[in-house]
């Protein structure tokens, strides 16, 4: 083995290492346990305090997030989490508006009986009210502002269909003035050849 080959080896086990590592990592203010054959781990972040979910390991069996102080979770956060076989998330401050609606989707696909537990703290028409019963009335609706990206392409179209509509509206009025101009000189060209014709067949007739 070459000098090239020696530190692409290495290169390749460094990086597989920490992949490995990374995909392993164990949260700080949590205890994690391997399930041996299993090929996962057991994720115990409960009773913790916790005000937001960590950063948690994709090879993630069991997820034990009960007795924090959860309120919502960010779209997105468990998305890595492929594998999960059990989940407990009841005895938090779940506020209950629309931004919950992600942990409710993300519940109904992993873990029904975990959903079934998950009760609402806020706001208070809801309280005390499982987050499977809640309905979309009951969850409300986010206001979010356009992007400016959006609001750039949106005047950009209201300017190309103005632009669009003036321009059809040139177009037909010269469409109507040109079509006046080939009349009046159309007209113009028989009034003066009339004359002419008149005088010609008058001539004509003298002659005979």
């Amino acid at each position: 083995m070459n000098k090239a080959e020696f530190i692409t080896a290495a290169g390749f086990a460094i990086s597989l290492l920490f992949c490995m590592t990374q995909t392993e990592a164990c949260p700080p203010s949590c205890s994690c346990k391997s399930l041996g054959e299993r090929k996962g781990l057991q994720i115990d972040c409960s009773s913790r305090k916790l005000k937001e979910v960590p950063a948690l390991p994709v090879n993630t069996k069991r997820l034990y997030l009960q007795n924090n102080s959860l309120s919502t979770v960010p779209p997105g956060a468990l998305d890595s989490l492929l594998s999960v076989e059990e989940v407990k998330m009841f005895d938090n401050p779940w506020n209950c508006d629309c931004h919950i609606l992600y942990l409710k989707l993300w519940l109904e696909d992993v873990s029904e009986p975990a959903l079934a537990n998950v009760r609402c703290a806020t706001p208070a028409p809801v309280r005390m009210k499982p987050l499977k019963q809640l309905t979309g009335n009951e969850l409300g609706t986010c206001k979010r502002s356009l992007p400016t990206k959006c609001l750039e392409f949106f005047w950009k179209d209201l300017i190309l269909i103005a632009i669009a509509i003036v321009t059809f509206i040139l177009v037909a009025w010269a469409l109507k003035f040109s079509k006046k101009v080939v009349y009046q000189i159309n007209l113009r060209r028989y009034t003066t050849r009339g004359p002419l014709l008149w005088r010609h067949a008058s001539k004509n007739h003298k002659l005979h």
